[in-house]
């Protein structure tokens, strides 16, 4: 049987079974991802379902009553293979978005910043690992020196790269803040 129809099998049997006091929903739903996972269908843990149910709430608990009291399955394994689909989607695009920004960032950098471009292009290779960093990180990682990597960080603050978040003049933390709204989006708590 194929992992889609079995993962869909696996997330009604769970939240019918509901083995726990609380959590079942969230616990159900994360079972999805790792049974692709286990399957080897993906390498890490990323289509995330649960925000689409979430989105979906009425639908999702009709979808799942009407199971239970019809034991039809089809429109299930279509609900469920629709919020695969739409998010699967919503992911290639967020990451075809991720990887446009990084380009026009290492393009704006080194038209930018000329001789101070190979600096300031460390780091940004660094935050696109880790997007909120702290100076003595970067120390460590990049073998730079704190004089190199204060001038780079101010190189990539007047390109509008990152953003100082802390407001201190010590211990500061940069961001690369149009990445991490991109990676934000979609998170918001539901009304």
């Amino acid at each position: 049987m194929p992992i889609l129809i079995r993962a869909a099998l696996a997330q009604v049997q769970f939240e019918t079974i509901h083995p726990f006091l609380d959590g079942n929903g969230r616990v159900g739903r994360l079972l999805i991802t790792l049974l692709f996972c286990n399957d080897g269908v993906l390498k890490e843990p990323i289509p995330y379902l649960s925000l689409w149910f979430k989105t979906r709430r009425d639908e999702y608990y009709d979808q799942l009553q009407y199971i239970r009291d019809t034991g039809e399955w089809e429109e299930w394994i279509n609900f469920f293979l629709r919020g695969v689909i739409e998010t699967a989607d919503q992911g290639v695009a967020t990451a075809r978005r991720i990887l446009d920004l990084f380009d026009a960032d290492q393009r704006k950098v080194e038209g930018a910043l000329g001789k101070a471009a190979p600096s300031a292009l460390k780091i940004l290779a660094h935050l696109r690992k880790k997007p909120v960093i702290a100076l003595k990180d970067l120390v460590v990682s990049l073998e730079l020196t704190m004089p190199t990597i204060n001038t780079a960080l101010q190189n990539l603050e007047k390109v509008y790269i990152v953003q100082e978040i802390t407001g201190r003049q010590r211990d500061r933390l940069f961001a690369y803040k149009s990445y991490l709204t991109i990676l934000e989006e979609g998170t918001e708590p539901l009304a």
